[in-house]
């Protein structure tokens, strides 16, 4: 991870164990028996039929790794014995943001889209997580943990970095910037929860967008004009919901009453968005990696390993 922590080559992974569910009632049971395995060229016909690549994390090799998914099939960017979580990709995909713990806290880092060229930027004792790109592809947004979780932005050139909302101190987190750098939105803390909230540096304002405390992880569309989001209020567990930035015209996506269905990121055109789903919220249930389609809801899933597939980012 530093230039003393010497990391393999990605590995391609050429034929995985993936999992295709007999009925909707058996994708959504807890007590579902996998009952296909799929190798690669199966992955490319049945599971991989969709532009641009998908990077997330996985512990199905023992810890979090990174992965990239596109329709060519899997490599893994990073194999060490510590936690790589939580990538994103540069505006312009000529790099990837994540955050890793080899000296047991946090830091934000980056690394070519191959997974070489890893490279710390922050360097803190907390913990530096859920990092956001500006539109710049300089900055990167991030919160950092200590005795309340707050935004920070870092300028990955010069390595420093300075609160975001410096006037606002109650207990914020999971930052994503819009196109525009204009608005960047959050998960904060109520009273009672958590909810969408969305900050504007032209006024300096912070404005909530839910106020029943089950909201979170808002992700602003490419062109920056809808959020995608989770909310628990239809089923008590969490769908994908639509929403404006200004907070109006929200819309439940996905209806599964049966799942909690979290993570959502948006594809590069705009009518799909990659989600994870599990009958467990938790670490221990079997997150799989879906994609839906907005206009018809229709739900395809696309990665299902062993273990959490979970944090995608779509580009």
């Amino acid at each position: 991870m530093h230039q003393n922590h010497p990391l393999k080559h990605p590995i391609l992974i050429t034929s995985i164990t993936t999992f295709l569910l007999l009925s909707f009632f058996n994708m959504c049971s807890h007590s579902t028996e996998k009952t296909e395995k799929i190798g690669q060229d199966q992955f490319q016909k049945q599971a991989f039929d969709f532009d641009g690549e998908i990077i997330f994390h996985s512990n199905f090799d023992g810890d979090n790794e990174i992965y990239k998914l596109s329709k060519n099939g899997v490599v893994k960017l990073t194999d060490n014995n510590w936690d790589d979580e939580y990538p994103v990709w540069s505006p312009d995909k000529s790099k990837i943001a994540f955050t890793a713990d080899p000296e047991g806290h946090y830091n934000i880092y980056t690394m070519n889209p191959i997974g070489t060229r890893i490279t710390q930027i922050t360097t803190a004792k907390s913990d530096d997580k859920d990092p956001s790109w500006f539109a710049d592809g300089r900055h990167i947004a991030y919160s950092q943990e200590k005795r309340k979780t707050l935004l920070f932005k870092v300028d990955t050139q010069s390595k420093i970095s300075e609160r975001i909302l410096a006037d606002y101190n109650k207990t914020h987190a999971i930052p994503h910037v819009s196109p525009s750098h204009q608005l960047i939105t959050f998960t904060g803390k109520r009273l009672m929860g958590w909810d969408v909230a969305i900050y504007s540096s032209i006024t300096n304002t912070v404005q909530f967008l839910e106020e029943r405390g089950k909201s979170c992880r808002a992700r602003f569309s490419r062109d920056g004009k809808k959020l995608a989001y989770v909310s628990s209020s239809a089923d008590g567990k969490g769908d994908i919901w639509l929403m404006n930035p200004d907070g109006t015209n929200k819309t439940r996506l996905t209806e599964r009453d049966e799942t909690y269905d979290y993570f959502p990121s948006w594809s590069p055109d705009g009518h799909y968005i990659a989600f994870n789903s599990s009958t467990q919220h938790d670490h221990n249930g079997d997150w799989q990696l879906y994609i839906i389609e907005i206009e018809t809801k229709k739900t395809i899933l696309i990665f299902d390993s062993p273990g959490n597939d979970v944090f995608p980012d779509w580009l």
